[in-house]
């Protein structure tokens, strides 16, 4: 047997298996496994973070990670960040479900601390074999999402639930994709996979994920059509709406109550405000939106989603750092590559707005979805490079490829 080569790195290797594993887990398997297990994105994620950290132990190809993190951290959002964090933490004082308020608050920990490994195990430069494994995954998930609506699953069974679920988390990776394939010069493929989606979502047993993918169309054109105003829309939208949320019931209450009744949602709202004003400044603490309504503490026709159980939860502080957040993230997501701007902001538009419109914003797949879809567009942006061969001329030597930004 002739010995191994000099230049052979078995480190390096076994870096490029595990991550080619943990990108399959996390691109591929993911949103697939999502129609059938209703935990999936729940084990899978975490289970791709940990391969990818192994790789970025093995090679150290994430050089750069560490700085832009710490960048982050610094900046006014990730201040607010904290802030809103410390604020979270501290309405432990005055909530009335002390242990499920404190697991939610340890899961949301652990949720950031998840994110922050998968940032920073990011390599520099990514492999376009890697990244089409997204594509590839969004486009088989739409297909069998779709196939499993028409065969006429039991909406009201587990299986609709899971359904459900899984085309919302394909409503949010479905914008990495199609920018991925857009940035390759891949449109008709790209066009294919939204319409794939968009199939799905209109086959699904709620009209949830249609109209978050309606917003996040819509969002994605105006800042493909002008990126400046369509970042600047979106984030003062998002940060206006956290803000301004109180005056919601008062403004559309008297509507909705001519049209159904004294006992809408927003009715209930109204009353929350008018009956104990001082809250909108602490807030009932962490995780009282959703509990108080089974001890009796808050009506079971109370509004669910963001807007309502931010305030609800945490109160005035509590939502001004929020939008602060919300603002920050939105604009500080334009990069240096214009071609991905409106994939990003279509995935906060879609994401706020599912949020908005009821998805329970505390439960852990939630979060884990949000966790991944941040990383795909990270990965994106560092697989943005080219390779490029130099003119050859007769008076000097060709030089080899070079890669380019």
């Amino acid at each position: 047997m002739s010995p191994l080569s000099s230049q052979a790195d078995p480190s390096g290797a076994a870096a490029a298996i595990l991550r080619r594993l943990g990108f399959a887990l996390l691109f591929f398997v993911g949103p697939v496994a999502a129609l059938f297990a209703r935990r999936a994105i729940v084990i899978l994620g975490p289970v791709a973070i940990i391969l990818l950290v192994l790789a970025a132990l093995l090679d150290g190809t994430s050089r750069f990670s560490r700085q832009h993190l710490g960048h982050l951290l610094r900046s006014a959002g990730g201040t607010a960040g904290f802030v809103l964090l410390l604020w979270t933490a501290l309405s432990l004082v005055w909530t009335p479900f002390l242990p499920e308020a404190t697991e939610r608050l340890f899961n949301l920990i652990g949720m950031l601390i998840m994110a922050a490994a998968g940032y920073l195990a990011l390599p520099d430069r990514m492999r376009s074999a890697n990244l089409y494994m997204l594509s590839v995954g969004v486009a088989l998930a739409a297909i069998a999402a779709s196939a499993i609506a028409l065969r006429g699953v039991a909406y009201a069974s587990t299986d609709g639930q899971n359904l459900e679920r899984g085309v919302i988390l394909l409503v949010l990776f479905v914008w990495p994709a199609v920018t991925w394939l857009h940035s390759r010069g891949r449109n008709l493929e790209a066009l294919l996979l939204a319409v794939a989606v968009a199939l799905a979502s209109v086959l699904s047993p709620s009209a949830l994920p249609l109209q978050g993918l309606a917003i996040g169309a819509a969002i994605f054109v105006l800042t493909a059509i002008g990126p400046g105003f369509g970042v600047r829309f979106t984030a003062t939208v998002m940060a206006g709406l956290v803000l301004l949320a109180p005056a919601i019931p008062f403004a559309l209450g008297p509507v909705a109550t001519n049209l159904f009744g004294p006992e809408t949602s927003l009715e209930i709202w109204r009353s929350v405000i008018i009956d104990e004003p001082v809250r909108l400044v602490t807030g009932h603490g962490l995780e009282t939106a959703l509990r108080g309504r089974f001890a009796g503490l808050l009506a079971p026709g109370a509004p669910t989603g963001f807007l309502f159980e931010i305030w609800y939860e945490l109160g005035i502080i509590g939502a001004a750092t929020s939008a602060i957040v919300l603002y920050a993230s939105v604009a500080g997501s334009v990069s240096e590559r214009p071609l991905l701007v409106p994939g990003v902001i279509a995935t906060f538009a879609s994401a706020y707005a599912l949020g908005c419109l009821g998805i329970g914003t505390a439960q852990a797949w939630w979060f884990t979805a949000l966790v991944v879809a941040m990383l795909m567009f990270v990965a994106i942006e560092r697989g943005q490079f080219r390779t490029k061969r130099p003119k050859a001329t007769l008076l000097r030597r060709e030089r080899p490829l070079v890669p380019t930004r």
